[in-house]
């Protein structure tokens, strides 16, 4: 147990999920809406990864959304199979996590917690909707949130004209 200057032990974080839901899908199975015919496809996928979290309403809780785009084209010739985008989120009872600590802990810590379950729902999606299953490899959310940091931050920087 770790212990605070004046020697009383400082409280341990704690987390639990209340809830986790899909806020917002969407598949397009491009192929068959525009009935084009299988012939030679060779898939290239794009993933976008976004996150965002707000504090609720109720002291010590919080919800956090993590956003997936794929988009899948044929390398052939660049035309589009299929694209699906799902918002996926939490709420989350943290408490004894320094104020200063918040933010990253749950922009890390809370996704981490709901990627498998986030990572089966776009798989059976994609079998579902006609494609082999697209099964995401692990998401490093340390490398997203501080590649987020460092946007903002070059972002907010002034700008210089020469």
């Amino acid at each position: 147990m770790s212990e605070t200057a004046n020697g009383a032990a400082a409280p341990q974080p704690t987390m639990q999920v209340l809830a986790q839901f899909v806020r917002d899908l969407s598949f397009e199975n491009v192929v068959a809406q525009k009935g084009l015919s299988a012939g030679e496809v060779q898939p290239d996928i794009q993933i976008q990864v976004s996150l965002d979290g707000r504090a609720r309403q109720v002291q010590h809780q919080y919800e956090v959304f993590t956003k997936v785009k794929a988009t899948s084209l044929n390398k052939v010739d660049n035309t589009p199979l299929f694209v699906l985008e799902v918002d996926y989120g939490g709420i989350f009872h943290v408490e004894g996590v320094p104020d200063e600590q918040l933010h990253p802990y749950l922009m890390i810590e809370c996704p981490r917690i709901l990627f498998p379950f986030l990572r089966r729902i776009i798989s059976d999606i994609t079998r579902d909707g006609g494609f082999p299953p697209l099964n995401l490899d692990q998401i490093d959310f340390l490398a997203l949130y501080r590649q987020e940091a460092q946007r903002r931050a070059a972002a907010q920087a002034p700008q210089t004209v020469s």
